[in-house]
């Protein structure tokens, strides 16, 4: 089956419109860099369209929009439909935490006149890919009396950065004689924080850095108990390639998906069916956790919006869960010509050709996968063509080279229709990502068309 590059289909209208989507997508990925700022974001943009705290809203009636937030990492957003909450909802599920190095709990230390700040790598990575780059910290610090502390550095032209060295060429013949998996091993991911003693007392490098902090962020070394910082890469988004038609940037995995479901619930029009779109964290360490998608945030929450209603059982709530439809909007590797025995190449996505459906994920024999049913997959189908938009299908990979899953099996257990739907990447989970502009469009397209099924 024939698969049409998207960018054959535009006129006018559509380029003007992808690249102001585009624009605004690289935009989220330079202040979203952790999931505290992509929830933060997206509370201001959903206020921004009229969203107002579940907990403030009152009673709710067709047309009103609501937002609820779990921990600052996990929010979900739902405009209410004309028809009953019990004949289900329409939702966009996506992720917005991203692979990235966590600062351990009791991380600075100092050796050999370098201060050094201890790391645990978060999610898949390669960890060799990581070093020898400009790197940022993000995150927060919270201090015993209650005070929380923001903190970014490395972001601004004005900032320094930070990062991890490597072993020079000229010494690394052992090194190279490796398997890739431990030519940079977890422990060696330290990230060098400062050279210049404070004082001429032993760890005085240690000592001139807990002094930038104290003056910075009132920061004392005990407050790193109850921190968490991130350290991922430095520098914005870029438009990639000569011809500007793709996007390099950080985290897009999952913050592709994410912001185009984003998008297309705040420009959803009163529905038929409710509308919800739920972005949640902990997806690239298996969704645990209280601001995972195995934890009971979203039933509770659609149990407050069954309350608000005027409409709450435990009976209709599970007929409202079990009768939703819904998307889990996550990316797909997208072919590699670099790297073409990892792929089968009729069953893989090219970066160009549209929005990407994976019917089901999993590795080995579909192990960990949701597998939507054909009934749904035809549904889509015909939403897909009724709205005009370029879609393809994909697997992970060659079967038995590997694989991955999603939160789709997760949603499924309510009963509810699943599928896999989202974005091509290059280099997944690499610090720096690839993307098709015309594919975010046809995400974007694609997810418009779902909110409004009935």
């Amino acid at each position: 089956m024939e698969r049409r590059n998207a960018w054959l289909t535009y006129d006018e209208y559509d380029k003007q419109a992808l690249e102001r989507l585009c624009h605004g997508y690289r935009r989220f990925l330079d202040e979203g860099k952790t999931e505290r700022e992509c929830v933060s974001k997206t509370i201001e943009l959903a206020r921004d369209n009229g969203y107002v705290e579940l907990g403030e809203a009152g009673e709710l009636h067709p047309g009103d929009k609501v937002y609820a937030c779990c921990m600052g990492k996990t929010i979900a957003l739902f405009q209410i439909g004309n028809a009953p909450l019990e004949e289900g909802m329409n939702i966009l599920c996506a992720h917005i935490d991203s692979p990235r190095l966590d600062i351990k709990q009791n991380p600075l230390y100092e050796d050999s006149g370098l201060a050094l700040l201890d790391t645990h790598y978060y999610g898949g990575i390669k960890k060799y890919q990581w070093v020898t780059l400009p790197m940022a910290i993000h995150g927060v610090v919270c201090m015993k009396d209650g005070t929380k502390v923001e903190v970014i550095i490395g972001e601004k032209d004005t900032d320094p950065v930070v990062g991890i060295s490597d072993l020079l060429i000229h010494l690394a013949q052992d090194q190279l004689d490796k398997k890739a998996r431990v030519v940079i091993e977890g422990e060696q991911l330290d990230v060098i924080v400062g050279n210049r003693p404070a004082s001429e007392e032993k760890d005085a490098v240690k000592e001139g850095i807990l002094a930038i902090l104290k003056d910075t962020y009132d920061m004392d070394e005990e407050d790193f108990y109850s921190a968490e910082l991130e350290v991922v890469p430095a520098g914005h988004a870029r438009e990639f390639g000569l011809d500007r038609s793709m996007i390099m940037g950080y985290g897009q995995d999952d913050r592709a998906c994410a912001y185009t479901s984003l998008i297309s619930m705040l420009d959803c029009d009163l529905p038929e069916k409710t509308a919800c779109c739920l972005l949640v964290d902990k997806e690239e360490i298996g969704s645990v956790g209280a601001t995972g998608m195995e934890s009971r945030f979203f039933e509770n929450t659609v149990a407050e919006v069954l309350n608000a209603c005027g409409c709450y059982s435990e009976l209709s709530l599970r007929r409202c869960l079990a009768n939703s439809s819904m998307i889990s909007s996550d990316v797909s590797a997208g072919f590699d010509p670099g790297f073409p025995s990892a792929f089968e190449k009729k069953n893989t996505s090219l970066l160009g050709c549209g929005v990407v459906f994976n019917k089901f994920t999993g590795h080995g024999g579909k192990a960990g996968s949701n597998d939507a049913n054909a009934e749904y997959v035809a549904q889509i189908r015909q939403i897909m063509d009724h709205a005009g938009v370029c879609w393809q299908t994909s697997e992970v990979g060659k079967v038995d080279g590997g694989g991955g899953g999603t939160i789709a099996f997760i949603a499924a257990l309510y009963g509810m229709n699943v599928i896999d739907c989202g974005v091509s990447v290059l280099s997944m989970h690499a610090p720096w990502e690839i993307t098709s502009k015309a594919d975010l469009y046809e995400a974007k397209k694609g997810y418009d068309a779902f909110l409004k099924r009935v």
